[in-house]
């Protein structure tokens, strides 16, 4: 076997299965830009010289090894019962015995969180049909804000470290990345006489008379949209370098979508200008999430609008419906999803800030789609103050510049329609960004 011996790892297994090269290659090559090859054959393994790890049910000899917990060697899914520990400033799970140099099989655990294992096991979905984050393993146990693969990975390259003092380690990169949805382009404007008398009358009979007002101020051209923000913050984003993504829902109008219509020209001259100062993506509508064809007429819709493959997409109010969701984005060659994330709350659905391609449990395959696990939105402040927002969001970056990864955070136009509240979030874009 011709190998790179500065820069592989070689890992002896009796099994050697897709459950084993994904969760190794997060962990070993994503994570830590190690090369990874894999053997069966023990002689090949005590002759490399380079670094190399046992992973199995027994030590060989005195080379590295993490005893494997099980998961990893079974097929589809089976009730587990997961018991989890304290093991230094972090939590873990799938207990090793002491023969192993890691107290838990670090490649099991991360199976489970990749793979969303727990969201194909019998649960209770919420009103709009998302997994909860009640019933996730990292909210019961509290650690939903700690990137606990990323820091896992990083105790193993210490370890790794400490037996081959001479190799060298690429370092991992910490990076930013801000994503604007825009689910109504306006609040008023542009959606017609006759949808703006409508709501006029709603909002009488619920006596909300300060949006009668408003209504009336900004068709009449008095006072600028409330969710027409866009030429302020693509200045303040120029001015402080900041780079985003900019998320468009193109779905034809319901009662989950009051946006205006795509084909409107000034919508889509608003898309391309975004275009201009960012990278753009779809936001997908409710009715797309479970049907391929709707799915596939939003994609094209965008292409036809942008002039360029759609690879970006992004879910932020209803769930994630796995593994449909994803097979679906897969048939249709999309690339990149951003949506692994809970709206309400700060914290790694999958465990990891690093990207990672989708495992779909059930067909037992990995799938080319890259899936960028996000940390906040905006949707999180229903349940927290500016002020603890704030802080936390400050705390988590600081712990993730050691251990590097991508630090997600997903704004919504309408966060801003409020002067009071545009300034505010826009101090803390500024912060999260230095």
């Amino acid at each position: 076997m011709k190998t790179n011996t500065n820069t592989q790892l070689l890992v002896y297994t009796d099994v050697q299965n897709l459950r084993v090269t994904y969760a190794f290659k997060h962990i070993c090559t994503t994570i830590l830009g190690l090369e990874i090859a894999f053997t069966s054959v023990i002689e090949e393994f005590i002759a490399f010289q380079g670094m190399k790890l046992s992973y199995g049910k027994k030590r060989l000899g005195k080379q590295l090894f993490i005893q494997q917990g099980g998961l990893l060697w079974e097929h589809g899914i089976s009730p587990i019962d997961v018991f989890v520990f304290p093991w230094e400033e972090t939590k873990c799970f799938y207990k090793s015995s002491e023969e192993s140099d890691l107290p838990f099989d670090i490649f099991s655990a991360s199976f489970y969180l990749l793979s969303r294992y727990e969201e194909y096991t019998p649960h209770v979905k919420d009103s709009v049909g998302r997994f909860p984050v009640e019933e996730s393993l990292a909210y019961k146990h509290k650690f939903l804000r700690q990137p606990v693969i990323d820091i896992w990975a990083n105790k193993f390259k210490k370890l790794l470290q400490q037996k081959y003092p001479s190799k060298k380690f690429p370092e991992s990169q910490f990076e930013n990345i801000n994503i604007l949805t825009i689910h109504e382009a306006y609040k008023y404007k542009k959606k017609g006489i006759v949808r703006n008398v409508g709501a006029g009358f709603r909002d009488i009979v619920k006596l909300q008379f300060y949006q009668v007002l408003e209504r009336l101020q900004v068709i009449s051209f008095i006072k600028d949209d409330p969710y027409d923000i866009y030429k302020e913050f693509v200045r303040f984003s120029k001015k402080e370098k900041i780079a985003w993504n900019y998320m468009f829902q193109l779905s034809d109008y319901s009662i989950y979508n009051k946006n205006i219509s795509y084909h409107k020209i000034s919508y889509r001259t608003l898309i391309k200008s975004l275009g201009d100062y960012g990278v753009l993506g779809l936001l997908p509508g409710y009715e797309a999430l479970g049907n391929l064809a709707v799915l596939k007429k939003e994609k094209q819709r965008w292409e036809h609008i942008v002039n360029r493959p759609l690879q970006r997409l992004l879910i932020v109010n209803y769930g994630l419906n796995l593994p449909n969701y994803y097979n679906n984005c897969e048939k249709l060659e999309l690339a990149q999803d951003y949506s692994m994330f809970y709206p309400e709350h700060i914290g790694f659905r999958a465990g990891t800030s690093f990207p990672f391609f989708f495992y779909d449990i059930s067909m037992e395959s990995i799938s080319p789609l890259r899936i960028f696990p996000m940390l906040f939105s905006s949707m999180s402040f229903e349940n927290l103050t500016f002020f603890e927002v704030k802080k936390t969001l400050m705390n988590i970056k600081e712990e993730m510049k050691k251990n590097g990864g991508n630090f997600g955070l997903v704004f919504a136009n309408k966060d801003f329609e409020q002067a009071e509240n545009r300034q505010k979030y826009l101090s803390l874009i500024h912060a999260l960004n230095q």
